[in-house]
């Protein structure tokens, strides 16, 4: 029995800023973790690849409002900014 996925300790390296910006982050990469792993069955984000996340900013945020996408964008961002990769996302 494997545990499960903790985020908090994944992004503690690039979490900076308020308590509450950090706790917004950390509420969010979860939110993404959780959609993307039961529609890619992709437990770990590891094993993400920028379709993924793309999937979730154009087909799950598609019904909220602008500043909503603009705060999960930034989440991304530190997601990416985590993975060491240079994935660029549009908003």
């Amino acid at each position: 029995m494997s545990k499960p996925f903790d985020m908090e300790l994944f992004l503690a390296a690039v979490l900076t800023g308020s308590f509450a910006t950090r706790q917004r982050h950390l509420r969010q990469a979860k939110t993404i973790h959780a959609e993307i792993a039961e529609r890619w069955q992709r437990e770990t984000p590891w094993a993400w690849q920028r379709k993924h996340v793309s999937w979730f900013q154009e087909h799950r945020l598609d019904r909220h409002s602008r500043m909503t996408r603009y705060y999960y964008f930034l989440t991304v961002r530190l997601l990416v900014r985590r993975f060491q990769k240079t994935w660029v996302f549009n908003l």
